[in-house]
């Protein structure tokens, strides 16, 4: 069995608020509203989503990907 970690720190781009999140193991979040500046983020263009763009490591989904290929993680 392949372990994810499912917690990350996501940094808003905009006012560089960072937030301890947990992502979701289900689907991929295309939306994430920044907690001081209210910004909706959303993912940068070629990446699944939000937390592959702003946070300090990937998506469960990406990190499984990862790990089977033998990719370094972030």
């Amino acid at each position: 069995m392949i372990m994810t970690e499912l917690t990350a720190t996501i940094t808003c781009p905009h006012c560089s608020f960072r937030a301890r999140e947990t992502m979701p193991t289900n689907q991929c979040q295309f939306f994430y509203e920044c907690q001081n500046c209210h910004t909706i983020l959303r993912p940068r263009p070629g990446e699944c989503c939000v937390y592959c763009s702003y946070a300090d490591k990937p998506c469960p989904v990406v990190q499984q990907s990862q790990a089977r290929s033998g990719a370094p993680a972030r």
